[in-house]
């Protein structure tokens, strides 16, 4: 084990193994860091080392490094700077998807290659034998070779991470962030067993974090933001469950979503609510659980007709369709007829749990078929307004199916509404939370609801029908699947009959007295002759003054008892929520005093225990007569426990050393005894090696003769099985040479055919790679010439600017010996200086003006001064 003393030397010496190519010491030495008790403090510098710790660990896909690092880096920075160890894991989740990333487009390109590569490269010996000895192809064998090692370590690097960030409150949000990726992963790539799995680790952490509430960092979930994250991450587990159609795992989703909700006591938002709901009615209609498929749906559509304002009227009635068709979706008997008590009992608990799951309070006294039933739920949605809602279709189908009676006509009656609401559904409005809804998925239920409806209404009027009658009225089925379907409605006693195929006929039973069974028909008689009655002679009216003074009393009155019934139900709805509110509350106190009472009572016996085992051992009792409170106790308790511990190790300890004289006293006394032991087996060995090597002789002589006799025998048929096999071979060489020369012709074809291909692709190459360099010497060649001109310009400016600098400094000369001469004639006109200039005080280059130059007439110099002035200004002009 390395040991530095500074992490940056670790850091440096990291990076110089790197480039020389050893990168499992590079990763060891800064494990070593990393896990050394000498650098606990947080620093920048460990931060680094980290990231340089994960790239080393991704490119060598090494996950036990990677967890044990950065467990060892939580510890260091879970109290300073948690910020650090968030920014370390999603660098470390990021190379890790990349590099599964690469690895997975890397093997398409692999088999993109495969399919245009050379025949004589890809066809190899070895490859042939690995194909036909393996059965896989191309892109299976990449996919294992290449993409699954990076998919195993992307699949480690989630499942390390949710194990970092469990019970950390701090990062709860990156631990939601990391689920919902490995949730992606799983139905991106179709994952279905590591999908089972996460659920199953993210059940746990939830589990683990309910049972030790004492740890340190815990996350509160009654806090609102911890509480949506948990529940954003269900509802995403719930979501990926049913995309994959893992209905076990989605319903599982479910109870963990119920459970949060029962743990918090809080509803989520109504948004996810409907999420919850909508994903219900799909696992229930996939497990046929067709009962629960509607209360799921009843339940969502209260919660779209109370929540969601924006929703249109269109969308309003496809969802009151669907629960009202899923509601007759459901058989009309009950399925626990003449079931035994135990299987009650199970369907009690059953339809507890799956009211609990949808929302609806049961109370477990009463019969479970009394609450969730098809006839109770038919008739809340009656009462509650759903039918208003729904299309006129499905309202005509309703009462055809549930109040009338037309045994003759109620197949052909049903049968076009039916063919309307297949053709309903589709995708709903985007302020529905709903995708699309369905309704062609409950005809072949409604078909089946139609044939049992007939079925019952024909045995009331009938005793007996033809088969071939039968079949006629009923055109969804074939009298086969009708027979089946009439099987199930005899089991649970909901019609009475039986098939007799010698006689072709269908017979008719009493399920009861017949009194019982005419009851309903005169019933249904006398009522439709009062309708009868009232319609052809109907009642006179009587005239009300108080009628003819108050035309709209009727509709007040009607009104204000609507009012007064809706504020009844709010004030007794609201009387059982406080009930049940202060019935929580008590339930809560209660819980925490049995809790405290609980532990009181463990404490005391701990500590009677112990004072029991001072006692025999002769000490005094620990507390005597005083009264103590429940946090002495424990800590009496614990103490004394912590006493004993170290007395029974120290007991240990002597024992141990007893044991280990014991043992080697009795090694020394067995040694000898071993020793002699051991001879005695060899000599006794030795003895039995010789009878038995005596014996395979005497066998393997009795083999070699037996072997002689039967080789004598065959002897006789061997220039037979000669001729025979002569005969076979030749056929078979034959046959070998012709397939060998078609294989080889053929192979020459097509290795011709690649020759021609490859030697075209040559040529093209080369003339386009001399093309291509015959343009890049004339483009060279006329860079250079460019830049020859470029030097050449700028060479003649140098020497022109040189050349007018000189003229400029000769002109400049000039006119400073002429307005030298120019002084020098004034001086000598004004009369101020009779002596002429030293000739030291005059410019170089100039001489001393003559005695007669002083007697010169004025006009000689004036026009000196003017041919001065004049060249003055050219000078300016050029040098400008």
């Amino acid at each position: 084990m390395a040991t530095f003393a500074k992490p940056e030397n670790a850091l440096k010496r990291a990076e110089e193994l790197i480039i020389v190519g050893q990168k499992q010491d590079a990763l060891q030495a800064l494990h070593d860091i990393i896990t050394s008790k000498r650098h606990r403090a947080w620093q920048k510098t460990l931060e680094k080392i980290m990231f340089k710790y994960m790239d080393l660990c991704v490119d060598m896909r090494r996950g036990r490094f990677a967890k044990d690092g950065l467990i060892q880096y939580r510890i260091v920075c879970q109290q300073v700077n948690v910020s650090s160890l968030e920014e370390v894991i999603k660098h470390f989740m990021h190379l890790s998807t990349e590099k599964a990333e690469q690895a997975r487009s890397q093997a398409q390109a692999l088999e993109e290659a495969l399919d245009v590569d050379d025949l004589e490269a890809d066809k190899r010996p070895e490859d042939l034998m690995l194909s036909y000895v393996s059965g896989e192809k191309g892109k299976d064998r990449s996919d294992r070779e290449l993409v699954t090692p990076w998919f195993k370590f992307l699949w480690e690097t989630y499942r390390t991470v949710l194990e970092i960030l469990r019970n950390n409150s701090k990062l709860e949000a990156l631990y939601a962030m990391t689920a919902h990726r490995a949730f992606q992963f799983c139905k991106q790539y179709k994952r279905t067993t590591e999908f089972r799995r996460l659920c199953e680790i993210i059940r746990n952490h939830l589990s683990n974090l309910n049972k030790y509430r004492d740890q340190r960092d815990r996350p509160d979930l009654s806090v609102p933001e911890s509480l949506q994250l948990y529940l954003d991450t269900r509802f995403e587990q719930l979501k990926i469950a049913t995309e994959l159609e893992l209905w076990q795992e989605a319903f599982r989703s479910v109870e963990d979503i119920h459970g949060l909700m029962c743990m918090v006591k809080k509803t989520p938002k109504p948004s996810l609510m409907v999420v919850y709901y909508a994903k219900l009615t799909e696992i229930f209609w996939i497990s046929a659980s067709h009962l629960y498929h509607a209360y799921a749906w009843f339940k969502l559509f209260a919660l779209q007709k109370s929540f969601n304002k924006n929703l249109s009227q269109k969308d309003l009635q496809l969802i009151a369709s669907s629960v009202v068709l899923a509601a007759l979706s459901v058989t009309p008997y009950n399925h626990t007829h003449g079931a035994s008590h135990l299987e009650l009992e199970n369907e009690k608990e059953r339809n507890l749990r799956m009211a609990n799951l949808i929302g609806f309070n049961l109370d477990p006294k009463l019969e479970s078929r009394e609450v969730l039933s098809r006839s109770s739920l038919l008739s809340e949605l009656v009462s509650k307004g759903v039918m208003t809602c729904v299309t006129q279709e499905v309202k005509d189908l309703y009462h055809l199916l549930e109040h009338e009676f037309l045994p003759l006509d109620l197949a052909s009656k049903v049968q076009p509404l039916l063919s309307k609401i297949s053709k309903l559904g589709g995708k709903l409005s985007s302020a529905s939370s709903l995708p699309e809804v369905q309704l062609s998925q409950y005809v072949p239920a409604l078909e089946k609801l139609a044939t049992l409806r007939l079925l019952q209404q024909v045995s009331r009027v009938y005793q007996t029908m033809k088969i071939e009658s039968l079949s006629r009225m009923i055109p969804f089925f074939d009298f086969a699947v009708v027979e089946k379907i009439s099987v199930d409605a005899v089991k649970y006693n909901f019609i009475a009959m039986k098939v007799d195929h010698m006689k072709g006929v269908v017979v008719f039973g009493n399920m009861g007295l017949e009194s019982d069974g005419l009851r309903d028909h005169l019933t249904i008689l006398a009522e439709s002759l009062n309708k009868v009655r009232a319609m052809i002679y109907p009642p006179a009216k009587k005239a009300s003054k108080l009628g003819e003074m108050l035309p709209g009393l009727a509709e007040v009155v009607d009104k204000e008892h609507k009012r007064l019934l809706a504020r009844k139900s709010i004030i007794e709805k609201r009387k059982e929520e406080q009930e049940r509110h202060l019935l929580e509350m008590e339930r809560e106190e209660e819980s925490k005093r049995e809790i405290e009472e609980r532990e009181l009572e463990e404490a005391q016996a701990l500590l009677q225990e112990a004072e029991k085992r001072s006692k025999k051992k002769g000490k005094k009792p620990i507390i005597e007569g005083e009264k103590v409170t429940k946090q002495t106790l424990m800590e009496l308790a614990l103490s004394e426990q912590l006493r004993e511990r170290q007395e029974m190790e120290k007991k240990l300890l002597r024992l141990a050393k007893t044991m280990d004289y014991l043992e080697r006293a009795k090694r020394e006394e067995s040694a000898p005894l071993i020793e002699a032991a051991f001879q005695q087996r060899l000599v006794e060995e030795k003895v039995l090696h010789e009878q038995e090597q005596q014996q395979e002789i005497e066998l393997s002589r009795q083999r070699h003769d037996g072997d002689l006799r039967e080789k004598n025998r065959l002897v006789r048929m061997l220039e037979n099985k000669n001729i025979f096999q002569e005969r076979v071979m030749s056929h078979r060489q034959i046959e070998y040479n012709r397939l060998r020369m078609e294989r080889e012709e053929r192979i020459n074809q097509i290795i011709k055919n690649r020759k021609q291909e490859r030697e075209a692709k040559r040529k093209m190459l080369f003339f386009l790679r001399s093309e291509e360099e015959r343009l890049n010497k004339l483009r060279e060649e006329e860079e250079a010439r460019k830049r020859e001109e470029a030097e050449r310009r700028r060479k003649e400016e140098a020497e022109r600017k040189a050349k007018l600098d000189e003229i400029a400094e000769k002109q400049r000369q000039r006119e400073r010996e002429l307005e030298e001469k120019e002084r020098l004639r004034r001086e000598a006109l004004l009369g101020r200086s009779t002596e002429p200039p030293r000739t030291s005080d005059l410019p170089v280059g100039v001489r001393p003006l003559e005695p007669v130059a002083a007697a010169a007439p004025p006009t000689a110099i004036a026009p000196a001064a003017a041919a001065a002035a004049a060249c003055s200004g050219a000078c300016k002009i050029c040098a400008s």
